[in-house]
């Protein structure tokens, strides 16, 4: 599965997993005096939260540095698409965290693996 995000292709396909949550609402609910029960305001929608996981692997720490680097810098407030191979797409996308763990070295460089929360405003 490859994935861009605005087009930039900054992932590595292997070992990437994509759950979108279901669309949330909010409301406000308050007692009144003289009313039996609750007055009920519906808010509208609230958008979903999208989790990303998946590892990232370069040839040396330098250039994972890089792409955690030029990852992070997505996580500015504006919203982003998230395109997805077989033709999905995530739009109008804030990340609001992006975090690393499990840091792995090899013949072959080194792998950190990640993971990503985004709101998606508009469902």
């Amino acid at each position: 599965m490859s994935v861009s995000l605005d087009g930039q292709a900054l992932f590595d396909k292997r070992q990437l997993a994509i759950e979108s949550g279901s669309p949330v609402r909010d409301s406000i609910e308050r007692a009144i005096a003289g009313l039996d029960g609750v007055l009920s305001i519906d808010l509208g929608g609230r958008g979903r939260r999208i989790k990303q996981k998946g590892s990232l692997r370069a040839g040396s720490m330098a250039e994972l540095n890089d792409k955690i680097a030029s990852i992070s810098a997505f996580m500015d407030g504006d919203t982003h698409a998230l395109a997805i191979s077989g033709g999905r797409e995530f739009d109008d996308l804030r990340m609001d965290s992006f975090s690393t763990s499990s840091e792995r070295t090899s013949s072959s460089g080194v792998t950190v693996d990640y993971e990503i929360i985004y709101t998606q405003l508009k469902v």
